[in-house]
């Protein structure tokens, strides 16, 4: 990886710059995740997604537990620095509800509805 890329990354105060997954040839967006320095490296040394999960506070290579891997097609970073794009070729689904995207409720003027069914039941993906 070519560090005038890392140069122009701007990490938050937490090491941290959040990612937008999109579908490479039909531009679907698929999910937002967070990357460290660690994460970015892998991504690009191995050329699949790795990102950083906050909530386990570790790197989480996606589809490590699912199969729902998504290989890296291209890495780009905004005109900020402040977020990135990984154009991806998404195996399966991107979201651990089984949805091919997690953006997947929409808003109404009722309230909600439910854009995009489970294409997988998460216990098939997870165990």
């Amino acid at each position: 990886m070519s560090n005038k890329f890392l140069d122009l990354v701007k990490f938050n105060a937490d090491g941290l710059v959040p990612v937008i997954a999109q579908q490479h040839d039909s531009g679907e967006v698929l999910m937002l995740a967070w990357m460290n320095l660690d994460a970015v490296s892998e991504t690009t040394a191995t050329g699949h997604l790795c990102y950083f999960s906050r909530s386990r506070e570790r790197l989480w290579r996606k589809g490590e537990q699912s199969g729902q891997v998504q290989r890296l097609i291209e890495l780009c970073v905004d005109c900020d620095g402040d977020t990135l794009l990984a154009l991806v070729d998404q195996t399966g689904v991107a979201c651990h509800t089984g949805r091919r995207s997690c953006f997947f409720t929409s808003m109404t003027k009722e309230g909600t509805t439910r854009v995009r069914q489970v294409l997988t039941e998460p216990e098939q993906l997870y165990g």
